[in-house]
């Protein structure tokens, strides 16, 4: 083996690290950088090499950097433990920053589309594939062609939740320096997604108790990753402003909870915006921290 195939292997090694250690299947990845899942495992396996600009697509992606993925940065993998502010937790510097606070809609085929409507109106256990299938206009085989089982489909629907919260939630981030103005930015990450994306949010929610045990642990430390971020800005923030740490981790609980429980009862029909909904739960993140009193 010459020197280009063992750097050809490194580089797929570390994007493989980086891609388990943001909790992201090899499917939900490969969407993310529009290719196929085939090559991006050909990338990982060592097979194919990978031009600059797809390895910016992969750094943004991922959460990590360039030069992480080629070795000439020792940081760490995002999602390795506590992730921590820096390079590794944000799209490399020079990457323009995706819009975040727009929600087209996703590009999903129609027998994810269909278990999702499914999921949402009768439960997962209550789903079947028949009835998933009926939904998509297809056959059981059919439906079968595009799926292994109906817990496959709960997971590409969880993966597909964590993947738009990933980038959405760094690319927010990204707009501020200050801690308290990354914490009101978070806040309103979580919370515009959890409006505009109701349906998907409502199954994040209310299902994870229906995911095998492999399942739930991944899906869970990738929703972990994001907590550990809102954590890490509430720490930055309560120490700029000087303000007592006891209860910070309580609060951060409480500010993600109040953003995960909207799907219950908000509605795109209803009186409030998203938005109107987003800026208002990034004042009450602020007050129950006493950042924005402690400011005004």
């Amino acid at each position: 083996m010459d020197g280009a195939e063992r750097d050809q292997q490194a580089v797929g090694a570390r994007v493989r690290q980086a891609r388990i250690a943001a909790g992201l299947s090899l499917r939900a990845s490969a969407q993310r950088i529009d290719v196929s899942p085939a090559t991006l495992s050909a990338v990982e396996n060592g097979k194919t090499g990978v031009s600059i600009p797809r390895l910016r697509a992969l750094a943004a992606a991922l959460g990590t950097t360039v030069p992480w993925l080629i070795g000439e940065q020792q940081s760490h993998v995002p999602g390795d433990a506590r992730p921590t502010r820096g390079p590794s937790a944000s799209a490399p510097a020079g990457e323009p920053s995706r819009a975040w606070r727009e929600f087209p809609p996703l590009r999903i085929d129609p027998v994810l589309a269909a278990a999702i409507g499914a999921f949402v109106e009768t439960g997962y256990h209550g789903a079947t594939m028949r009835s998933i299938a009926h939904r998509a206009g297809m056959s059981v085989p059919g439906v079968y062609h595009h799926c292994d089982d109906k817990q496959d489909l709960l997971v590409r629907a969880l993966e597909l939740t964590m993947a738009d919260l990933h980038w959405r939630v760094r690319a927010a981030r990204q707009e501020a320096d200050a801690g308290r103005d990354r914490v009101a930015r978070v806040v309103e990450a979580l919370a515009l997604f959890h409006t505009h994306r109701r349906e998907l949010a409502f199954i994040g929610a209310s299902e994870m108790r229906s995911l095998t045990p492999a399942n739930h642990r991944r899906i869970t430390h990738s929703r972990n990753v994001i907590q550990y971020l809102l954590d890490d800005d509430i720490d930055a923030a309560i120490a700029e402003e000087n303000l007592p740490t006891a209860h910070a981790r309580l609060a951060g609980r409480a500010i993600s909870t109040m953003c995960t429980s909207l799907p219950q009862w908000f509605r795109l029909d209803g009186p409030a915006t998203p938005e109107h909904i987003a800026g208002e739960y990034a004042t009450f993140a602020l007050d129950l921290l006493g950042l924005r009193r402690r400011t005004e």
